[in-house]
């Protein structure tokens, strides 16, 4: 009589088990309506039978509205939000942490996965609000400077937590700009980040002008020349030397498409109208930032329609480069403009924040391994 009791205890124990998984892969299962193109979410409508015009109904409440779950989208039926929480939700999750600088500067942690962690960060000047994004977690690129490409490379994220950083963000209602410069190589995960873009610039989507919206890249040859024919937004190119063995040093990119070729691709487009063309220049002491450097810039892109931008070094652990002075970058800066090339310092924000991009999220995945002792 124990024996069956037992037994029958067992079996309960063990079906409220096998309840709790499939409640719990029903949970898993669901996927992110946050990141969905109006073609994806007219795909979703189309297959649970909803009205086509469902589709735009459901992009307003996410991008225009924004909101956080499907129960607040209330122009669908009762039935229809009913359907669509069978297999979708939202998908929009807050930052998980935020340092503050003194400048105003916001840095967000959000956490994508277990145990993965991307940054984004506020930046506020004036009448402009910035907001430097991620598109991957970890970078494969390895850039000797870039705290990033430290940790390796972990996952492409997807449109949805590419987007999530916007939506998710505290100040999104005084976002004027979107600067893709955040940790991971955008070129590198095209395919999300081109549709990540077209929510942002889409009427659909966030209405903006593409002009609000700028690239970074080191220079990727299968990315660079399709990002340029499939998107009118801003592009920035990761150049840091004009000299290609020393670019190499300092970017391993460099091996498979070198900036001459990067440069040789760029002159085949116009940049002279609404599109803005920039190159990224860190400028480390003693390295790059001496005048014969600044002629091989205006070697190397004679003819081209761009702009320069020069850019404080922020140290980071274990790499032996230190940042130019700032008599030395205007300097640099006064001799490429005065020969016709148009070039900025770009100010320096956050420094007491983890200044550089990689250096919150390499933190907070230490401090998670170190739990796990």
């Amino acid at each position: 009589m124990g024996q069956v009791s037992i037994a029958t205890v067992v079996f309960i124990l063990l079906y409220l088990y096998l309840c709790k998984i499939k409640e719990y892969k029903n949970m898993a299962q669901k996927l992110p309506l946050l990141g969905l193109t109006l073609s994806e979410l007219q795909s979703v409508v189309k297959n649970l039978g909803m009205p086509s015009f469902s589709a735009k109904q459901i992009a307003s409440w996410l991008y225009d509205k924004k909101v956080f779950s499907i129960d607040e989208m209330t122009n669908l039926s009762l039935k229809h939000r009913e359907l669509l929480k069978e297999q979708y939700e939202v998908g929009a999750e807050g930052p998980i942490d935020a340092m503050r600088s003194v400048d105003g500067t916001v840095k967000y942690l959000f956490r994508v996965g277990e145990n993965h962690f991307v940054e984004s960060v506020y930046i506020p000047d004036d009448d402009r609000a910035t907001l430097c994004v991620s598109s991957q977690v970890g970078c494969k690129m390895n850039c000797k400077f870039c705290m990033t490409g430290k940790q390796g490379f972990t996952a492409n994220l997807t449109a949805n937590q590419i987007i999530n950083q916007i939506n998710s963000l505290p100040e999104r209602d005084n976002l004027t700009n979107v600067v893709m410069m955040g940790m991971g190589e955008p070129l590198d995960n095209l395919n999300e980040v081109l549709k990540a873009l077209e929510i942002m610039t889409s009427d659909y989507g966030y209405g903006w002008s593409p002009k609000r919206v700028t690239l970074s890249t080191v220079g990727l040859r299968k990315g660079l020349q399709r990002f340029i024919e499939e998107s009118d937004c801003h592009l920035a190119v990761s150049l840091h030397s004009p000299l290609p063995l020393q670019r190499r040093d300092l970017m391993p990119a460099e091996k498979a498409f070198s900036i001459t070729e990067i440069v040789d691709l760029l002159r085949n487009y116009d940049f002279s109208k609404q599109r803005r063309l920039s190159f990224e220049y860190i400028m480390f002491k003693g390295v790059n930032d001496s005048l014969p450097y600044a002629k091989e810039l205006l070697k190397l892109l004679r003819g081209v329609d761009c702009r320069i931008n020069l850019i404080r070094f922020h140290a980071i652990p274990g790499v032996d480069l230190q940042g130019a002075d700032m008599d030395t970058m205007v300097t640099f800066r006064d001799y490429l403009t005065s020969h016709g090339l148009f070039t900025t310092i770009r100010a320096s924000r956050g420094e007491d924040i983890f200044a550089a991009c990689g250096m919150l999220s390499t933190a907070k995945q230490e401090e998670n391994k170190q739990e796990l002792i």
